[in-house]
Order: structure tokens, then C-alpha cells, then sequence
């Protein structure tokens, strides 16, 4: 519960914010340079939250990059786009909030913060057959940033996850170059001097100072926080909010925090900003809004074990409701389960390896389901329906099916490509192997007959560049994610046929969660009172995945969580320091049925690169 409290002679600061996520970050970024005295409060001794684990890329149409390229589209080619595949569940008026000021975002951390962005104008939209799909330009991500600009700050942020690291190494848009460096001298090079300047500066001084991606943009937002006067106490754990007033007249002011020296009080005199990640470790909410995992534990995050829902419990005892009527409840994605891993979270989310050419997913009867080059988010859709059609009752789980020289060529999951070993997987039984396969299917589980007419089926079509079961490689995104040096007419698939074959299986995951803090288009939290339109709660806000997500629980593109958490952190922090930013009206159109598709162009892996 909220306590309540007499109104205080001072108070400790203008904004206090809940967590270090980008979202956070961003919202005290933006007070701190409105004027207002920030405090950041995390709970563990780093910061950066699951953002530093990231891809870190954000979903921004119309951003400054794309359009100094030369890529303008009006806020309708969005907005439309939305339409199509949120349907019902988008709301109007935060997705045309998003819309308007996600571009001014991007703008204000240009001119005054230390982050800069690569831009991702050929990246394309995950749905590319639906109308108003885009081939680029609605994409950025944090540009590398040198560690060194952080100083002895440098160890206050959350190292690289130790799952999708390389000794540590941060990772990012150069992945490419670290998948080809067995075959190619370019690439070859490239990971050389990587790994040799990470190895020289973990022995200088205990870690690689090159930050990309998801650290990159974690690290940029440390240091303008510092920059701006930003206060950043790790080891706080907010343990509740404090209320002045009561009822419909109540304002949270402030929040109970534990630290190592004690529990303190934080009063805020413009409020606080819940942003602690979401719940992705939370079992039992888990288990209330995840289907597939009753108990809660049988869904694997990959986001950071200390994303335990502390946000949502926090609000909901202030009186605030948890939105939970969304297309689905979490980012889905798969993972597999790697034993004895580095940091103890061994939940690998597998985003990158399902497009290239040579690899299927099956069921336990040897079956394909999805299209593997598609998003994360829809590949466990196909799955959950595919289980829940055929395998009622039964665990939530497939298989991701390759040959000798796809394991070698691209690596599978935690396993990495040539020249790295990997006996250690096999092993541990994380990786499974079958001179045939049908000893392949046997050590898995699955059925033979229906692998092996399967992986026939497939190797037909491979051989002529194509996939008639579910249309592999046929919009940009799928070639985007396949291999542009592919010899065949399809960059995503090959045949499966050079023994020994391999599997590793994955189950239900997911990058974050999208159930959250039902809030307005200024991020304040509103109340659970049961009213149709109900009152915001003064000074609570809620920013990242504390907020239920914009997009309805659906996954149009990449970057759909960091995005609108770094636009929606920025506009709060407006409305927290008495210049709200003025809301637009959404368009009264008609709104289409989910998920409605028209056809697009498919450019060729040459245009891809370009």
C-alpha cells in the first residue's frame, strides 16, 4: 500500500525515476535539461537495465536520418501501417503522440546529449506484405560509443550480456563481420583488431571500453545523465510509493527505497517515473497473463533477472490498473535453455541465425510451422497455435533443424560458427547431433518418418530458391535477415543435406513484456476506477515496459519497445516540468482488421546492402 505522509518543508528533487532502462534514462535526461533536479534510483549496483542488453534499435518514422537521406514520408504512411496490423488494439491517441514527437526525440539528443545514431534506412518493417509497409527509414540505433568518455563511470553500467557477447565484447551492427570471419579476409581482419584491442583493454583496464548497440545507447544515456546533473543511486530499491491526500485528491510525492545503508525516503515535488523494466521474471503475473506457462516459470526471458515487476506492484497499490487487454501480453521470442551459462541466465533469444539459408524449425512430429526467417514475435504465434492445434497439454517447444555446414557457416544459437569449438554443447546436451536424420530425430525426440519427409520436402524446393509451404525469403525483412553472398535466387534458403545434422530446441521467450501501467499520451498512470475514461494519478507517470506497450500488444517492427520508451520518457519529462507538450488529435478513420496484408515490393539482396 501507499503511504501517506504530511506535505514536506523541502523535497529531495523535482523528478524521481524509478530504474535506469533507455526509457528512464531519456525521461531524466530530458527534466534534468528542462531545469528540474533529477534522481535516478536503481536497484542493482549497474545501470542500463535490459537496454544494455539490447539491439538497440528503436522504431522512429520520419527521424531526422532518414530524412536527411532523402527518405520523407507524411505521418499518415505510419500511421496507416499501425492501423493494419494493430487494428482494434492501437490506441489512437499515444500512437499519434508517438508519431508526431518520436522524430523530436531523435532531434533533441542530437543537439543535446551525447548520443548519436546510426540510421536504419535499410532496414525493413516485419510485415511487409501490409499496407504501408516501408523498406527502410523508420529505424535508428545508438552509434558505437567509446567506454572511455565514461571514465571510472565506465563500471557503474551494465556490462554486455554474457550470452551474446564474445569474451565480453560488445557486439552490435558489426555481428556480420564476426559470422564471415572464418571465410572472408575482410571480415577476418575486422574481428582481429576488435578482439585485439578488447583483449589489450581488458588487461589495461578489466573491460572493453567499445560500447554498441543496446550498451551503446545505455552508455550515451549514462553519460548525459551525468553530464546533465543527473543523481544516479544504484542499490535503491523502491519498496512504495508515497501519497499525499487521499483518494481521487491524492499525489504521489515521493518513494521508499532500500539501500545498503538503510531504508531512506525520496520526495518529489513534480513526482516519480516508474520505468523497472516490466516483468518478464515476475512467475506469478506471469502465470495470470502468459497462457503457455501456467506456472509462470515456463516462459524463459532474456531480458535481465532484475526485471521483477517492481513498477506494477508499486503503481497498483497507489491505486493505479495494469492494462492487460493487448493482442498478447509479451515481446515474444524464442529461446533456447543453455546450461552452465556465463552469468547464470541462460535464456538465448534466437534473433539472428532462423533467416539464413539451411536451417527449419519443427515441431516434436517433424513438422514445419512458420516461415523461420520472419520476426521473433510472429515465429511463437505460429507456434503457440501449431502446440495448442496439435500438442494440447503438452510443453510449448520446437526444434531448430541444420546441417554440418550451416553450424560451421552460422552457428546455432549459443554455438558458435568456425573456427570456435563446440563440443562442450554437445555435451552438455544443449546441442544435439545425428550422423542421419533419423538419429537426429531420435536424440531430439521427434518424429522420424515425419522429419525426414520434411526436411525432403524442403531440400526440393531449396534446390530451385524457393519455399511453396510458407513463402521463405518472400518480403524484404526475411532477406534482410538471410545471406546477401548466398549463391541461389533466395538468400534464405538452402538444402538441408550435409551430415552430421544438429539441433538445439527453443521454447516460449521473450525480449521484454507488453502488458503494463495503463497511462494517457503524456505518460501519466491512470486510475482503476472502473470509468470508461479514468483520471490520470498526479505526479505518477510511467515510462519503458512499466507502460503498457503502444502498439497493443502487437509487433509491427524492430525497435517497437525502445522507440516509443525513449519518446514517451522524453514527452513525461515535459509534462512533469509544467510544459506539457500539446497532445494531437488522431484522425477519426476507420480501423482495418488486424493484420491486413497488401502486397510490397521485395528488393534484391544487392539493394539490401546498398
Amino acid at each position: 500500500m501507499s503511504s501517506a505522509a504530511p506535505a514536506p518543508a523541502s523535497f529531495d528533487c523535482d523528478l524521481l525515476v524509478l530504474g535506469s532502462g533507455a526509457g528512464a534514462l531519456s525521461a531524466a535526461v530530458t527534466a534534468a535539461h528542462l531545469g528540474l533536479k533529477v534522481i535516478v534510483a536503481e536497484k542493482e549496483p549497474v545501470f542500463g537495465g535490459t537496454t544494455a542488453w539490447s539491439g538497440g534499435w528503436m522504431w522512429i518514422p520520419r527521424n531526422p536520418l532518414a530524412v536527411a537521406a532523402g527518405i520523407a514520408e507524411p505521418i499518415e504512411e505510419p500511421r496507416r501501417y499501425l492501423q493494419g496490423i494493430v487494428g482494434r488494439h492501437l490506441d489512437a491517441q499515444r500512437a499519434e503522440a508517438f508519431l508526431t514527437y518520436a522524430p523530436q526525440m531523435v532531434q533533441f539528443h542530437l543537439d543535446h546529449t551525447a548520443l548519436r545514431f546510426i540510421d536504419g534506412n535499410a532496414i525493413p518493417d516485419f510485415h511487409g506484405r501490409a499496407e504501408a509497409a516501408r523498406t527502410g527509414g523508420r529505424s535508428v540505433c545508438a552509434a558505437p560509443f567509446d567506454g572511455a568518455r565514461l571514465g571510472t563511470d565506465l563500471k557503474r553500467l551494465r556490462p554486455p550480456a554474457p550470452l551474446l557477447s564474445f569474451l565480453g565484447m560488445s557486439i552490435g551492427s558489426d555481428l556480420r563481420h564476426f559470422l564471415r570471419a572464418g571465410r572472408a579476409w575482410d571480415s577476418f581482419f575486422y574481428a582481429a583488431r576488435r578482439t585485439s584491442r578488447h583483449l589489450l583493454e581488458l588487461a589495461l583496464h578489466g573491460q572493453g571500453r567499445m560500447r554498441l548497440g543496446g550498451n551503446a545507447l545505455a552508455a550515451a544515456l549514462l553519460k548525459s545523465a551525468l553530464d546533465a546533473g543527473v543523481s544516479l543511486r544504484e542499490r535503491h530499491a523502491a519498496i512504495g510509493l508515497i501519497e499525499e491526500g487521499e483518494g481521487s485528491s491524492g499525489r504521489i510525492v515521493g518513494a521508499r527505497l532500500r539501500t545498503p545503508q538503510g531504508e531512506v525516503t525520496l520526495r518529489a515535488r513534480c513526482g516519480v517515473v516508474c520505468a523497472c523494466g516490466g516483468f518478464p521474471h515476475d512467475d506469478a503475473r506471469k502465470a495470470a497473463l502468459f497462457p503457455h506457462a501456467p506456472h509462470g516459470y515456463e516462459h524463459r526471458s532474456a531480458a535481465v533477472p532484475s526485471n521483477t515487476g517492481d513498477g506494477l506492484r508499486l503503481a497498483e497499490a497507489a491505486g493505479a490498473r495494469v492494462a492487460t487487454d493487448l493482442a498478447d501480453a509479451g515481446a515474444w521470442c524464442p529461446v533456447s535453455v543453455v546450461p552452465n551459462a556465463p552469468g547464470g541466465l541462460g535464456n538465448f533469444p534466437h534473433l539472428a541465425e532462423r533467416g539464413k539459408p539451411g536451417l527449419i524449425a519443427v515441431d516434436r512430429a517433424g513438422r514445419r510451422f512458420v516461415d523461420e526467417a520472419g520476426n521473433y514475435h510472429s515465429f511463437m504465434r505460429a507456434l503457440f497455435a501449431r502446440c495448442a492445434q496439435d500438442f494440447p497439454g503438452q510443453p510449448v517447444e520446437a526444434w531448430l533443424v541444420v546441417d554440418h555446414r550451416f553450424l560451421r557457416r552460422w552457428g546455432l544459437g549459443a554455438v558458435r560458427p568456425f573456427p570456435l569449438p563446440y563440443g562442450a554443447h554437445l555435451k552438455s546436451g544443449y546441442l544435439k547431433r545425428g550422423a542421419t536424420l533419423a538419429e537426429l530425430a531420435a536424440a531430439c525426440g521427434i518424429d522420424a518418418a515425419g522429419l525426414q519427409r520434411t526436411v525432403a520436402e524442403h531440400n526440393a524446393d531449396a534446390r530451385e530458391g524457393r519455399d511453396r509451404a510458407f513463402d521463405r525469403g518472400g518480403i524484404p525483412y526475411d532477406r534482410m535477415q538471410g545471406d546477401a553472398e548466398h549463391p541461389g535466387p533466395n538468400p534464405c534458403v538452402a538444402p538441408i543435406e550435409q551430415g552430421p545434422f544438429y539441433a538445439v530446441k527453443v521454447v516460449p521467450g521473450s525480449l521484454g513484456t507488453f502488458a503494463g501501467l495503463a497511462v494517457n499520451a503524456h505518460g501519466q498512470v491512470l486510475r482503476a476506477d472502473g470509468s470508461p475514461n479514468p483520471a490520470p494519478i498526479p505526479g505518477l507517470y510511467a515510462a519503458g515496459n512499466d507502460m503498457a506497450s503502444v502498439m497493443g500488444g502487437h509487433y509491427p517492427s524492430g525497435g517497437i519497445t525502445l522507440g516509443p520508451g525513449m519518446t514517451f520518457g522524453w514527452i513525461l519529462a515535459h509534462h512533469a516540468s509544467g510544459r506539457p507538450l500539446p497532445l494531437p488529435e488522431p484522425p477519426t478513420l476507420p480501423v482495418p482488421p488486424v493484420s491486413t496484408v497488401a502486397p510490397v515490393s521485395t528488393p534484391s539482396p544487392q539493394d539490401l546492402r546498398a
